[in-house]
């Protein structure tokens, strides 16, 4: 995914210089940036899932108690 972006942006900052579009120029080099500093959307290791901690517990087993409708 990096290297696709990196291509892209750098696709995008040429075609940005030949049509003197200065705001793609600004786009392809924020393109080509996130790859090149390894950042992403949600900035370095933002979108991580949270670790449980009772990964490595016993596992505690629950006891259930029947209960009956009363008949009429």
């Amino acid at each position: 995914m990096r290297i696709i972006r990196l291509v892209l942006g750098v696709v995008v900052i040429v075609q940005g210089i030949q049509a003197n579009e200065w705001m793609f120029v600004a786009l392809g080099g924020l393109f080509t940036l996130m790859p090149v500093f390894n950042i992403g959307c949600c900035g370095t290791a933002g979108c991580s899932t949270t670790y449980n901690s009772r990964k490595n517990k016993a596992t505690e087993y629950i006891t259930y108690e029947e209960v009956k409708p009363k008949q009429l």
